[in-house]
């Protein structure tokens, strides 16, 4: 397998190594109960600590904190507005759970989530998210590569893309009921296939070693960290290998301002704003210094920038 050499960020992102192994070992001893807390209107499934191994992609970046992760979100199925995920989103029980993998696959499988979980070794992979609202995180997500989960249903040749679907259950997603401006359910995104096996490409069961709260994406999220975070598609049940390129929400509301690749692009603007620099959740006010400029491929230009080739990246965004 090749190996693939993280972006390392300035000394002064850096968090002092003492106070991330001391975050590390809290969170390893805590309870469960005791964990739930700081996840608020997280609903009353508990949060649970998993146990995770650092993975290979383990950047020194100060991560964005817990208030924020969980509090400032884009989950429309619970509302438009940042806070309506953690507010509203108590009533989603995200567990009992299957995720699915089918198409054009040799071994098509259905699984338990938790059942999933046992089986995979997750891993700690602390990412970069960029949203294609020119804001941005840094999450230390907990979880596994796509291409694991992927190689065991054993893909066709004819496979070229991977077609993703969220949940659709309205009497417990107040978004899903709003016929008012609403985005068509259930929400729908893809990747082409060399994207979905690249191994920066995760499935992430929870973040801040617990599992996933309601808000973030529970049970299950995909994150791409080189794409616009509106790629990241939550509470995944339904992963379908296809030949064409699928259908995706954005693309196919405004497909003028969200392209199918999605890749973040400090010189692709927004046709109603700048891409060129991103406020920083957690790092002060909206201008002097919580905000930054945007790199290209959110920083992950070395590790993904050969997928792309020849092709023209302001015609395919």
């Amino acid at each position: 397998m090749a190996r693939w050499s993280y972006p390392r960020p300035p000394s002064s992102e850096i968090t002092p190594h003492a106070a991330w192994l001391s975050r590390r070992h809290f969170m390893a001893a805590a309870s469960s109960a005791a964990l739930a807390a700081p996840f608020g209107h997280a609903g009353p499934a508990m949060a649970a600590a998993l146990h995770t191994l650092p993975g290979p992609y383990q950047a020194a970046e100060t991560p964005t904190p817990l208030e924020d992760v969980t509090h400032y979100n884009n989950f429309y199925e619970f509302g438009m507005g940042k806070s309506d995920p953690s507010t509203y989103g108590g009533a989603f029980r995200p567990r009992p759970w299957t995720l699915s993998v089918e198409g054009l696959v040799e071994r098509p499988r259905v699984w338990d989530i938790d059942r999933l979980m046992a089986e995979m070794p997750l891993e700690e992979r602390l990412y970069r998210m960029r949203c294609v609202e020119a804001w941005s995180m840094v999450i230390p997500w907990d979880g596994f590569a796509l291409a694991a989960l992927l190689k065991q249903a054993q893909p066709l040749g004819s496979a070229r893309y991977v077609a993703f679907e969220s949940v659709l259950r309205p009497g417990e997603m107040p978004g899903q009921r709003n016929l008012l401006d609403a985005l068509p359910w259930p929400y729908v995104e893809g990747l082409r296939l060399d994207e979905a096996m690249h191994p920066l490409t995760f499935l992430a069961v929870g973040l801040y070693g617990q599992t996933l709260p309601n808000q973030n994406g529970a049970p299950v999220r995909l994150v791409v960290p080189w794409k616009y975070g509106f790629k990241g598609i939550k509470s995944v049940t339904r992963i379908r290998l296809v030949e064409q390129m699928p259908t995706t929400t954005w693309n196919r509301m405004a497909p003028s301002e969200y392209g199918f690749f999605a890749n973040v692009n400090p010189d692709v603007d927004h046709p109603r704003w700048s891409q060129a620099t991103e406020r920083v959740i957690g790092a002060g006010g909206f201008f002097g210094g919580g905000r930054k400029r945007t790199q290209m491929f959110n920083g992950y230009g070395e590790q993904v920038a050969g997928l792309y080739g020849q092709m023209n990246l302001r015609t395919h965004f």
